[in-house]
């Protein structure tokens, strides 16, 4: 069974699995939309509740998700 803080969970931001905390943090911060989350990429360590390593899980999310929806070439 994966580690409670680690297990991802799907959230407002469709695609986006990220644990509960990371989700929380967000939220807290009124991020509901991949474009909110791409302004802040650079920022997320800033956030209460977000720290080096939640950070760069969501960027990688992000980018997993990001690649996802560009349409083929």
């Amino acid at each position: 069974m994966p580690d409670g803080k680690w297990e991802r969970f799907g959230g407002p931001v469709r695609g986006l699995r990220l644990p509960l905390n990371a989700w929380e943090a967000l939220r807290q911060e009124g991020v509901t939309t991949i474009g909110q989350l791409r302004d802040v990429a650079d920022r997320l360590e800033t956030f209460p509740g977000i720290g080096p390593k939640t950070a760069h899980l969501i960027r990688e999310e992000l980018a997993r998700v990001t690649a996802a929806r560009k349409p083929p070439e």
